[in-house]
């Protein structure tokens, strides 16, 4: 059976399965297509949790960024990881007692305000969309190289399949969709891991085999890998080289943005306790550490294959010549991804830093002309790894699988809030309060699908790597609907006018300092200053200014309420309500 037949068997496969279970738990009611009735069982709940959580960014892109960069990138696990556990202590509990369907219903029943409703659909909308993107463009990387298709097409396919099973099952279909495809993205993600550390290291568990000793050297896999980085020109993989403020601020914009993301939270909500919010949180942070601790090592273990593979007689020698070039290699330039250019006609692939001015003098000597790598998508080593590594060609279609469910679980669970925020928080608790349940479920249907062509529309024409389209959605995330949530559960005082100059004035600034720098985020082609350290305020990156926004989020509220009165004493009893043990079966009446 050819390599095409495997990958569309395990495609298709794990596609009948998702759809199937559409079908099955079609949503007949507004509760179900919101929260699954409230009835989700805390362990699947979790399962499912942890699939909405780890979305293309982390199966696909987060490894790809940890290799390239090395200990720099752990800000993603740290930030990520740590944020999920503040929502899972600080949050979640509180919000399913008040007993809601969506984050803006809470921030508008809690601050008492329409303003403060349309505020937070709109942050929730920003955040999303800017979401989604990165999931799209993961399920486009997967598709071209995996079903040989380009990315167009590659893109309506995914979005053909999450149409069918989020618009028909809603919530209660998306839950047992999520619960199968965290089944085929964690078995896909870690047992090509396993192969690899096996054959490195002779370890079988990928996170002891990071530091376990590399077999051909002899040398810890890490210290081997420093090493062959330093000796072309690249920074070592080990050793922190970026700004500390910067890694401080972007892991705590990732860390309180987790806890500000509206798709994850309205998971809370499907279940039937508040002690069942607790124990479903606790499920996915067990789940979710499955492919977190993996990450680290098929990062490092990808990076020096793909070195020993040019390099195979060490990197003093010549490297491979282009036409012996991997089989692995030939199939990713098929789909653009990666790209080579002999730059000095020797026919052979050099491979180095060729921005290290000491390096230089190394290259010149070897009649090397630069780098010939000229374009490797960060994207594609997670993809890639189990043919870099030669596994059998089954790791390889399950791998598809995997990567194209982590996409899609995510980018399902996003859809789902975009279309509740249009259908409830908009249509049924603003602007037409009079619907019909048929009438709203009808609404959220259509709002669904017309995020999907969005969604797919923005996903042609994605601003950057999976990961770094989703740091972004954090950044927003963190300066709008963060700050909100924590003083409408923890600030019995906060009133309504603070709440929402608070909102606007974290998501003001954090869309335009990433509109100032990063430009073409918004409109492709634009860019209206360099996106470099330089020209960076005080030297804050766009991806870490999250956090700087959550900061005067909260000091534009404080200052306000210091001028305005406090909320009304029934809002500071349910407030109290909310915080303390009494009903936590139930949710609050009001």
């Amino acid at each position: 059976m050819s390599q095409f037949a495997i990958n569309l068997f395990f495609v298709g496969a794990s596609f009948a399965v998702y759809i199937g279970i559409a079908i099955w738990a079609r949503a007949g009611s507004t509760s179900e297509f919101y929260a699954a009735n409230r009835g989700v069982n805390p362990i699947v709940n979790g399962a499912a949790t942890a699939a909405d959580w780890m979305s293309a960014a982390s199966f696909i892109s987060m490894a790809g960024l940890i290799a390239f960069v090395g200990y720099g990138n752990s800000t993603f696990l740290m930030g990520w990881t740590g944020g999920y556990v503040l929502l899972a202590l600080l949050l979640a509990p509180y919000l399913r007692k008040f007993g809601r369907f969506t984050v803006p219903d809470f921030i508008g029943d809690r601050f008492y305000s329409r303003g403060a409703r349309l505020v937070a659909v709109a942050s929730l909308l920003i955040m999303s969309i800017t979401y989604v993107i990165g999931q799209m463009t993961g399920a486009g990387v997967a598709f071209s190289r995996f079903l040989e298709v380009d990315t167009t097409t590659g893109l309506m396919i995914a979005s053909a399949v999450v149409f069918v099973y989020a618009v028909l099952g809603g919530m209660k279909g998306i839950t047992y969709t999520q619960l199968a495809q965290y089944v085929v993205l964690i078995i896909a993600y870690t047992i090509p891991a396993v192969f690899i550390s096996l054959q490195l290291t002779g370890n079988a568990l990928p996170q002891l085999g990071l530091f376990s000793t590399h077999i051909e050297s002899g040398l810890p896999l890490l210290t081997k890998l420093d090493q062959v980085l330093v000796e072309l020109g690249f920074q070592d993989y080990t050793g922190h080289h970026g700004s500390t403020l910067n890694m401080v601020l972007f892991t705590l914009s990732l860390m309180i943005g987790t806890a500000g993301l509206p798709h994850v939270i309205i998971r809370f909500f499907t279940v039937p306790k508040v002690s069942d919010a607790r124990k479903s949180a606790g499920w996915a942070l067990v789940f979710i550490a499955l492919l977190y601790t993996v990450a680290p090592a098929v990062g490092s273990m990808a990076r020096l294959n793909i070195i020993t593979t040019i390099y195979p007689e060490g990197t003093s020698a010549q490297p491979i010549s282009y036409d012996e070039r991997p089989d692995w290699m030939r199939n990713w330039e098929r789909t653009g991804l990666l790209k080579f250019e002999d730059k000095n006609g020797d026919g052979r692939i050099q491979y180095y830093n060729q921005t290290n001015t000491e390096f230089a003098q190394v290259a010149e000597s070897r009649g090397w002309a630069g780098n010939e790598m000229v374009t490797f998508n960060q994207d594609i080593l997670v993809l890639a790894n189990p043919e870099i590594a030669q596994l059998p060609g089954w790791v390889i279609g399950l791998i598809a699988a995997g990567g194209l469910a982590a996409a899609l679980s995510t980018a399902a669970g996003l859809l789902l809030a975009i279309s509740s925020a249009i259908s409830h928080d908009l249509i049924k608790s603003t602007f037409k309060p009079d619907i019909t349940e048929k009438g709203e479920l009808l609404a959220a249907r259509v709002s669904m699908a017309f995020a999907i062509v969005l969604a797919t529309w923005l996903g042609l024409n994605p601003p950057g790597f999976a990961a770094q389209v989703v740091a972004l959605a954090f950044g927003l995330a963190a300066s709008s609907l963060f700050p909100a949530i924590m003083m409408g559960i923890f600030s019995k005082t906060m009133n309504a006018k603070g709440a929402v100059v608070g909102m606007l004035v974290g998501l003001g600034t954090t869309c335009l300092y990433i509109f100032t720098y990063l430009g073409w985020f918004f409109i492709p082609g634009t860019n209206m200053l360099a996106n470099t350290p330089d020209n960076w305020l005080f030297g804050i990156s766009p991806l870490s200014f999250g956090a700087v926004g959550a900061m005067l989020n909260f000091v534009a509220a404080y200052l306000v309420l210091a001028f305005t009165k406090p909320a009304p004493a029934h809002i500071q009893e349910l407030v109290e309500s909310i915080r303390v043990p009494r009903g936590a079966s139930g949710a609050i009446s009001h």
